[in-house]
């Protein structure tokens, strides 16, 4: 049985909180959020309601209100204190938040012990539910994409496996038979994200500029790109102000972000070109024309895969672990990534090629006095050990 680290904490939660509680799980597709509440089920003695709403129409806002009303049946007919309600893909159901709200200042008043998870794969949807309306009432985990540790755990792939394949357990069995794992990633991932947690929840006028700057920031992943150079790669591209607002859409959506440069004023950060970069490497390799075999054969391309992952790492980790993620660059001199919490900076270069020299290094050192500057490489921390750490313990 494979177990993510969340699943403990989740799960002690439950069974250790006192009272009744309110959690949101959220993160991208077929990363296991529901396999993760379908083993805490099967793994406790609490009386449990699970329902997905992934299937129904988003007008139904009474959908809420039956499932828990049928958690507390569940709850009174049994011999449990407490009892658990799971509602997967939430962010499906129109005003879901002010129901949600509803429901458990009802079970608050009446002093009805159900403790609460909601699952989701849209991360823009459900932060702006919680935002207006369920503030002060829950807390929230953020499950991302596989990490090589957790992949080389699951089904010992290795670190260059890791890069090529990326981080979807669900595609795993498919490793051995890349173009049918093409297919898989494009068809019922990208698609499917693309075309239920986007098009379905959003106004997006011009959905094909939208997939085809998805396309454009897995070729271009890892570099900066302006929107007006953007705008000269897209056929009927609208303008930059479209172009920002499809780009936060796919990187809520857990495929393709744009990183801000890093910058003490705040104004220039935000106006800043974005450094393209995907949340999973499978988008990369799925949208290619190489194979595994080819691509390592090829140095010079396989090191902008090699960068993708460690961006990949790094971009997952700052959602789950709370840190900023930035490139930097002025002139000639430029970092990869810059991550930062509690006023801690960390600059970090990836060099995986022939060349380890980084005179970037030495002009961000002398500007901003960084907590570390780390090197990744050959002379460096090789990026193989890199992918296996949690960048969050570098602070």
């Amino acid at each position: 049985m494979i177990y993510r680290a969340e699943k403990n904490i989740l799960q002690n939660r439950i069974l250790n909180e006192p009272r009744a509680f309110l959690q949101v799980v959220y993160g991208p597709r077929q990363i296991g959020k529901t396999t993760l509440v379908s083993q805490i089920i099967n793994d406790i003695s609490i009386v449990s309601h699970f329902a997905s709403a992934d299937a129904v129409l988003s007008g139904q806002q009474t959908w809420i209100e039956q499932q828990w009303e049928t958690a507390r049946i569940k709850l009174n007919r049994s011999d449990n204190a407490e009892g658990l309600l799971i509602l997967d893909e939430i962010q499906k159901i129109e005003n879901w938040s002010e129901v949600v709200k509803k429901e458990w200042d009802a079970d608050s008043k009446n002093n009805i012990p159900l403790k609460v998870i909601l699952l989701g794969s849209s991360r823009l949807m459900l932060q702006q539910g919680l935002t207006e309306s369920l503030a002060g009432r829950f807390e929230n985990t953020y499950l991302g994409h596989w990490s090589y540790s957790e992949m080389k755990e699951a089904f010992g792939i290795s670190e260059r496996e890791h890069v090529w394949f990326g981080g979807y357990p669900g595609a795993a069995e498919l490793f051995h038979q890349e173009e049918r794992w093409k297919k898989y990633i494009r068809d019922s991932l990208i698609d499917t994200i693309i075309s239920k947690d986007i098009l379905m929840l959003n106004r997006v006028e011009k959905p094909a500029l939208m997939k085809r700057l998805f396309e454009l920031g897995c070729e271009y992943s890892g570099q900066i790109l302006s929107y007006n150079k953007m705008l000269g790669q897209l056929q009927d591209a609208g303008n930059t102000t479209t172009l920002s607002h499809y780009l936060h859409l796919l990187d809520t959506a857990g495929l393709l972000g744009g990183i801000e440069k890093f910058s003490p004023n705040l104004i220039r950060q935000r106006a800043s070109s974005p450094k393209f970069q995907v949340h999973n490497t499978a988008f990369i390799s799925a949208l290619s024309s190489y194979s595994f075999d080819e691509l390592t054969a090829k140095p010079d391309i396989w090191g902008r895969w090699v960068e993708s992952a460690i961006g990949a790492h790094l971009l997952n980790a700052s959602l789950s672990e709370d840190f900023s993620l930035k490139y930097w660059r002025h002139r000639n001199d430029e970092i990869d990534f810059v991550i930062e919490k509690n006023e801690k900076v960390i600059g970090i270069e990836v060099k995986s090629g022939k060349t380890q020299t980084a005179k970037g290094m030495e002009t961000f050192k002398k500007e901003f006095n960084p907590h570390k500057i780390l090197l990744v490489g050959k002379t460096g921390l090789p990026w193989e050990e890199f992918l296996a750490i949690n960048p969050a313990t570098l602070f």
